[in-house]
């Protein structure tokens, strides 16, 4: 068995592991034009203690929403906004090979390395208060290392709304395949 055929495969696992992934379920018939401010909320158990997290995430998220035409409002906006967010430790594992050209397996070697890496999760929800029901929720995951550059941070994780309200406000009347690619659950490669 050759060897090296694992190594592409490998790598990209590797590579997918720091990839943003992000996706997104909303209200079919929510009126998505109606809505022109919001207010953030605190959702039960969704608030980061970490001040600084917090406020780069709704920075990141007030960003979003201002370039779609919407206005943060402290009371009373037609949209609500709450968010969880949490890091995970997972595993990332890089193996490196060679093998030789020969028929047998004198020459060939293997070698694996572990390393820990973290993975931010953040769910956000748009709730609207006169309905008194969600209408858009929308997850991201990205590898990150909150003891390093925390402007490098800001910036994965401004990347990550960025792409992730792509998808905001959603088409006024979506095809059927469009409901299938943007209805997926949140799995961090």
């Amino acid at each position: 068995m050759n060897w090296l055929i694992f190594i592409p495969v490998i790598l990209i696992t590797f590579v997918s592991a720091y990839a943003q992934d992000v996706h997104y379920n909303y209200e079919s018939g929510a009126n998505f034009a109606k809505y022109r401010t919001y207010q953030w909320v605190d959702l039960p158990d969704g608030a980061l203690t970490d001040r600084v997290i917090d406020q780069a995430i709704q920075r990141a998220v007030d960003e979003q929403l201002e370039q779609k035409g919407l206005t943060r409002v402290e009371k009373d906006g037609d949209l609500q906004i709450g968010y969880q967010a949490v890091v995970n430790e997972g595993m990332s594992m890089t193996f490196l090979g060679t093998e030789s050209l020969g028929w047998s397996w004198g020459d060939a070697y293997m070698q694996g390395e572990t390393t820990t890496i973290s993975v931010g999760m953040v769910w956000i929800d748009l709730y609207d208060p006169a309905k008194k029901q969600l209408v858009w929720r929308g997850d991201a995951c990205k590898a990150v290392d909150l003891r390093k550059n925390p402007e490098k941070n800001y910036k994965n994780l401004h990347k990550a709304m960025a792409k992730l309200f792509g998808n905001y406000p959603p088409p006024p009347n979506p095809s059927v395949s469009e409901l299938h690619e943007s209805r997926g659950i949140c799995r961090c490669s």
